[in-house]
């Protein structure tokens, strides 16, 4: 496949499907009690795929809400959090990335990467997946 064929298939509309908006407050209402007091939204992103190596790379983009902080102190431990926690999916979200690829490779195995500040309201957790057949 193509970088342009990834990019269609990992299409914004279709990662705000696989990632719902709606989820950032499901996971904040789980882990705070309260969505309202979560402090950024999440959003799941492609950046590209490395065919020498075989992985897609995406990202978590942790965009700070208005009149919140987004403190790396507070985003440092999510890749462990996030890489874990029932809401969040992340296993589910790499068999529904498999599924799109309709056959052409499978998932093999995943990782999520530190947290890098991209600026004071933008994060980004790189989350790599391995292909094999």
């Amino acid at each position: 496949m193509t970088e342009e064929s990834y990019s269609r298939i990992f299409s914004p509309e279709v990662l705000s499907r696989l990632f719902p908006s709606d989820r950032t407050d499901r996971f904040f209402k789980a882990l705070l009690g309260d969505a309202t007091e979560g402090a950024y939204d999440i959003r799941l992103a492609f950046k590209r795929h490395d065919s020498r190596k075989q992985k897609l790379h995406f990202e978590l983009q942790l965009k700070e809400r208005p009149g919140k902080c987004l403190a790396c102190n507070v985003t440092y431990g999510l890749p462990q959090v996030f890489s874990r926690h029932p809401v969040i999916d992340l296993k589910g979200v790499v068999c529904e990335i498999e599924t799109l690829l309709d056959g052409s490779a499978k998932c093999v195995d995943w990782t999520l990467h530190g947290t890098q500040p991209v600026s004071r309201d933008l994060h980004v957790i790189p989350f790599t997946l391995t292909l094999g057949r």
